[in-house]
């Protein structure tokens, strides 16, 4: 039996050190980490975490909202973990769903978590909107339109189209756009 951590944090910048000491605090024996949003189902660490445990192990996060950021994939896990026979635990809250309670209050949980999320992203949406209608946002900038001129450059110089792209920091897809453009 051991006692597994999950840490995740949603962008490279953010630091996963204070879960990492939670979850050592708390007596895991392994800890998967990553930085990935949490709204993508396919992590690797967690995907890693869920084909190393074992019955009798216990998967433990900091906050519910590390290991899911919806109801349907919070539950799923936990339900992976159930037919494994793996207990899950939320040190924040100190949830245990090992007991009816703590499976409660899991589902509860994970409900308010999503709830919480759709309302920042229809607060995000409503800010985009007005500043939209202020004309202070105008969305992000095309990268590669407006490198357009350097990208028909290092290809006219014989330069791949993989190496144009790598150069100027874009994606090959967007080297093949700017030359259909050229054509057409």
């Amino acid at each position: 039996m051991a006692t597994i951590g999950y840490a995740r944090v949603s962008t490279t910048d953010q630091d996963l050190t204070a879960q990492i000491e939670q979850l050592q605090a708390a007596g895991c024996d392994r800890i998967y980490q990553e930085k990935v949003s949490g709204v993508k189902r396919d992590r690797p660490e967690l995907a890693a975490l869920l084909d190393f445990i074992r019955e009798g192990d216990v998967v433990a996060v900091c906050k519910l909202d590390r290991i899911a950021r919806s109801t349907s994939h919070l539950l799923e896990i936990v339900e992976t973990l159930k037919n494994k026979k793996v207990a899950f635990k939320a040190l924040n809250i100190n949830l245990d769903s090992t007991n009816a309670t703590g499976k409660l209050m899991l589902t509860m949980l994970a409900a308010i978590g999503e709830f919480e999320r759709e309302m920042m992203l229809e607060r995000q949406r409503e800010g985009i909107q007005v500043a939209k209608a202020e004309g202070r946002y105008t969305g992000r900038k095309p990268t590669a339109r407006a490198k357009s001129g350097e990208v028909l450059r290092l290809l006219s110089e014989g330069v791949s189209k993989a190496e144009v792209a790598r150069r100027l920091d874009i994606g090959v897809a967007s080297v093949y756009r700017v030359i259909g453009k050229a054509k057409g």
